[in-house]
This record gives structure tokens, C-alpha cells and sequence, in this order.
């Protein structure tokens, strides 16, 4: 029996051997999209990033992630009662190299400019190479809060400096609170968590505790086995945003498709934009507030 097996599977091997034909597929490059990163927070001016897109199998440098950097675009962003445009910044090194440029108010003409206010909506509007494109987010008020913070050993660690800290989160009555979550370690960047959006289809008007993962810097590499603990000695801060529906969707499916890179057995994902013109990326609005743990050595 074992003989007339491996009769049989040599036979087959030699079948898909006989079939075997080179395929080649020439891939046209991808068109290069407009792409938004647009923000504005309760208590801040807007901020807008604006770049091209990659081919995606460019290889990415220093100096074309620079050259990827939009210029000259005419950006306008309305609470409803001032039209005001941004113009272009940068942000340089210590040695006075340009790192990023992005489009911000004139905060000298007071006339021009406006800061993010509780449950307001906002207008975007970007030309750029005879296109328009445009966006409206809202800021909502701030429902869902951190109620208090505080930390534990970590579980299973043969380090005991490493901490996990928790959060009592309270969620009022009433479904569609939609949150993003940041936290920043000893005064540094606030980076947001590797999972950081939330709706409250399960919390809605109860108060719960969670665990806080530290925050990622996704530029770098990503150590999964310990990426989320705090350590003993830590000054903790952490953000929470309550943001609308669509700045939650474009989010949650950027986040998903994230975690699918790679994955030969992930399904597609389509990442939501609230960009209009087919421009990819987003506009969002933040009711942010911050809470503070310091962890003592």
C-alpha cells in the first residue's frame, strides 16, 4: 500500500513538474496621489502635512521621503465664521536641516487664524495643481474620560522595573463616543498606541478598567514581545481624544491594514479617507485631554 503511495505521489509531482510555466507580470506604476494628514485639537491651531505618494515598490530614502513634501499648495480651513489660509512651515534639526515641512496659521494677523473649540466643525479646502480637494471634521465635546490612573508590576516579567499601567475609563449613556489614545513617556513625543481607536458598542455607559500600552514610535522597530510596558521612574502622560465617526474609520482601517502588511492570508483592506477628489489620508478633529502618573523608582 505504502508502495502504490509513493507510486502515486511521484506521478503527481511529475504532473505539476510537466505544467510548470515562468510567468512574468509587468506591474504599471501606481499613480501618485495627493496625500492629507490634517488635524486640528481643542485649545490648538490646525495643522496640515501634504505629500505625494510612493510607488509601492519604491525604495524609500531620507532624501525622497524630503522630495515627497507638497509646496506651493493654497490651503483654507472655516470654523464657520473665519476663512482663513495656512501657510507653510518647517520643522528643522539641531543642525538646521529641514526634517518636515507642513501649513499652519499666521499667527501674527489675528484676523487669521482660530484655535479648535469643543463640539465645532471645520471646513478644509486644498489646491493644488488645478485640483481641489476638501474635508470637514468635527470636534466633539469630551464624553468619554480617564477617571484615574495607576500602575502595576508587569505579569510574568523577570524585570521588575517593567510596569503596567491602567486606566478607570468612564463612558457615559448614550452610543457613538468614538476615542484615540496617546501617551508620552517623561515629557517626550506622544505617540499613539498600537491599537489606539475604541467605539463603545460593548462600554457604552459603564466604567471599566484597561490596560494602557505605551505608546509606538512606528518609524522604528517594534519589539512585540515588551513594546507596552512603562518602567519604574517614568513620568507618564497620557492623551485621550474624542474624535467623530470618521476620523475613527480612517483610523481603524489604517491600523488594520498595519497589522495585515505581510500576511499572505490577511484579507484586502480599504483604507477609509474623508478627502474628496480621490486624494488619500485624512482630517480630524480632537476633544483632547491629558492625565499624568508618575512611577516612583
Amino acid at each position: 500500500m505504502m508502495f502504490r503511495t509513493s507510486i502515486f505521489t511521484l506521478c503527481f509531482l511529475l504532473i505539476l513538474t510537466s505544467c510548470e510555466k515562468d510567468i512574468s507580470i509587468k506591474l504599471k506604476p501606481s499613480a501618485t496621489d495627493l496625500v492629507v494628514d490634517a488635524s486640528i485639537e481643542n485649545g490648538n491651531y490646525p495643522v496640515v502635512f501634504l505629500s505625494r505618494s510612493f510607488d509601492y515598490f519604491n525604495q524609500i530614502d531620507p532624501a525622497k521621503l524630503a522630495s515627497s513634501f507638497l509646496h506651493d499648495a493654497e490651503v483654507t480651513m472655516s470654523n464657520g465664521d473665519i476663512t482663513a489660509r495656512l501657510r507653510e512651515d518647517s520643522l528643522k534639526n539641531d543642525s538646521g536641516n529641514v526634517m518636515i515641512y507642513y501649513y499652519s496659521f499666521n499667527r501674527n494677523d489675528p484676523d487669521q487664524h482660530f484655535l479648535g473649540e469643543l463640539n465645532h466643525d471645520y471646513q478644509l479646502e486644498i489646491k493644488y495643481a488645478g485640483q481641489t480637494y476638501n474635508a470637514t471634521t468635527h470636534i466633539p465635546l469630551i464624553r468619554k474620560r480617564v477617571d484615574s490612573l495607576w500602575w502595576t508590576a508587569a505579569p510574568k516579567s523577570d524585570d521588575s522595573n517593567k510596569v503596567v499601567v491602567k486606566a478607570r475609563i468612564i463612558d457615559p449613556p448614550g452610543f457613538g463616543d468614538y476615542t484615540r489614545y496617546y501617551t508620552s513617556v517623561n515629557y517626550g513625543s506622544f505617540y499613539p498606541g498600537l491599537q489606539s481607536v475604541f467605539d463603545d458598542q460593548i462600554t457604552d455607559g459603564t466604567v471599566y478598567v484597561v490596560n494602557v500600552d505605551k505608546g509606538v514610535n512606528r518609524n522604528l522597530s517594534i519589539n512585540f514581545d515588551d513594546y507596552s510596558f512603562f518602567m519604574r521612574g517614568d513620568t507618564i502622560q497620557v492623551k485621550l481624544a474624542n474624535i467623530d465617526k470618521a476620523t475613527y474609520d480612517f483610523w481603524r482601517t489604517m491600523e488594520y491594514n498595519y497589522q495585515s502588511i505581510g500576511n499572505p492570508f490577511s484579507s484586502p483592506v480599504h483604507v477609509l479617507s474623508n478627502i474628496s477628489n480621490g486624494a488619500l489620508g485624512y482630517f480630524g478633529g480632537y476633544a483632547a485631554e491629558y492625565s499624568e502618573l508618575v512611577i516612583p523608582k
